[in-house]
């Protein structure tokens, strides 16, 4: 097994890191900027190293100043969790060639997912179905044949592009090269790369995702399915596994195809591949190389640790569990919590003052707040993660509002109020999986409305 970690992130996802290296006994190393001198995982970790200042380009992505932190603290192994630095090809190559284990997929994994164009490449080789789309990347030179081979509507995305940004939606050939030229323009100032390319824009799809894990020697196994349909702005607000009402068969099929591809590639450790499904049918649209903010979600239906996957890993031991092993028991929803205001989404960060957690039956808080932590304003405003449990979808709906009910958090502006008296007051999304648009286009509009159009409860 691994000796000691250090953990290349901050918040609740360096406190899970924490607290799955303990369970095996590996020594863990915590790394800080100075504006988070005070978090929690710092207080359980063996060792603590500051990084730099609060800015991330000087703290969290600062490439060199985390590994003087390995090298002074002795550490065998470095775990980049989510966001940051956790899809970067070239710090996953520095690691290695520094002497340290990265624990994720290999380099040339992560450079290949990191762009969509070769990862679609990919992915029609290894037989999992695509978007109909440019086979290569798209200029405005080539824009208008492309264009007629996929029709319209149609979406231009930032090749290495991420949360929704560079991308334009197309539903005439008068606007084709005017949202190409943008999307090429918004693509270089996000991601420091123009390359775009094209795809049929689908009216009404869910986001399905596929959780996996592999060995790195061609092994490879899935946890099954979970549904990321709500979202706002490209950025999802509500997770939950297994993704509802799926066709049997179609599920069958897309989870054999991608453990295929993880054998093909001889992937390592923990990964997701994403999907939009409309109409029977689901379509490729990328794969993350890392563990996924919504991982508890999968956890709470498999009972398998994700965490402890990717440690057993990356320390040559290879997968605990095998595809016989897995079984999905129950339902989970997971809702991210927020330090922002619930209408306006603005962030509040700030001092808190006083902290409930929920607690009861199938209830699963992941948080690194406590009453009077600070929260800094240089980084995410997600703050926790709050996931019920149940044996069906209805009996995890409700424990979920109960839970939100029970939490207390003030002295900052959180989204509670958008889970519990919008989204899970909703009859719609009890009784059924929505669609990416559902959130925006229909529960938002409800804030919008004045006060006398609202129905009351």
């Amino acid at each position: 097994m691994l000796q000691k970690v250090l953990i290349a992130n901050r918040g609740e996802i360096a406190l899970r890191i924490t607290r799955a290296c303990k369970t095996l006994g590996i020594k863990t190393v915590g790394v800080y900027s100075n504006a988070d001198k005070d978090l929690m995982h710092l207080r359980f970790v063996d060792e603590a190293v500051c990084i730099g200042p609060g800015a991330t380009s000087e703290s969290y992505l600062n490439i060199p100043a985390l590994l003087t932190a390995a090298e002074v603290t002795g550490a065998d192994a470095i775990h980049p969790g989510y966001g940051f630095l956790s899809e970067n090809a070239e710090f996953a190559e520095m690691v290695e060639s520094s002497g340290y284990i990265f624990i994720g997929p290999r380099p040339e994994h992560i450079r290949l997912m990191g762009n969509k164009v070769s990862a679609i490449t990919a992915m029609r080789k290894a037989g999992v179905p695509t978007v109909p789309g440019s086979q290569h990347a798209v200029t405005p030179a080539n824009a208008k044949e492309e264009a007629a081979k996929i029709g319209f509507p149609l979406i231009v995305k930032a090749a290495s592009g991420g949360g929704g940004r560079g991308m334009r939606i197309v539903e005439r050939i008068d606007t084709l090269l005017e949202s190409v030229q943008a999307a090429q323009r918004d693509a270089e100032m996000w991601f420091g790369d123009d390359t775009v390319y094209m795809e049929r824009f689908l009216q009404k799809p869910r986001h399905v995702e596929v959780q996996v894990l592999a060995d790195g020697n061609g092994q490879a196994i899935h946890l099954y399915d979970r549904d990321c349909s709500l979202q706002r702005r490209h950025q999802k607000v509500l997770e939950e596994a297994p993704a509802p009402g799926l066709p049997e068969q179609a599920r069958a099929d897309i989870l054999k195809s991608c453990v295929n591809a993880c054998e093909l590639m001889q992937y390592r450790g923990a990964g997701t591949f994403e999907f939009l499904f409309e109409d029977g049918e689901f379509f490729f649209i990328e794969m993350n190389t890392r563990v996924q903010v919504e991982h508890p979600v999968t956890e709470m239906v498999t009972g398998v640790d994700i965490i402890e996957q990717q440690l057993r890993v990356a320390a040559g031991l290879g997968l605990s569990i095998q595809q016989d092993d897995v079984e999905v028991k129950g339902h989970a929803i997971e809702c991210r919590i927020n330090a922002e205001d619930p209408t306006t989404f603005m962030p509040s960060p700030g001092k808190i003052e006083t902290f409930y957690a929920p607690g009861g039956a199938g209830i699963r808080l992941d948080s690194h707040i406590y009453p009077g932590y600070s929260i800094p304003p240089y980084y995410d405003s997600m703050i926790a993660k709050l996931i019920s449990h149940g044996k069906d979808r209805a009996t995890s709906i409700a424990r979920m509002r109960q839970a939100l009910d029970e939490m207390i958090l003030t002295g900052v502006k959180t989204n509670i109020p958008l889970h519990k008296d919008l989204i899970l007051k909703d009859e719609a999304f009890c009784e059924d999986a929505m669609d990416i648009h559902y959130l925006e286009k229909h529960l938002l509009k409800q804030l919008e409305a004045p006060a006398s159009d609202k129905k009351s409860d």
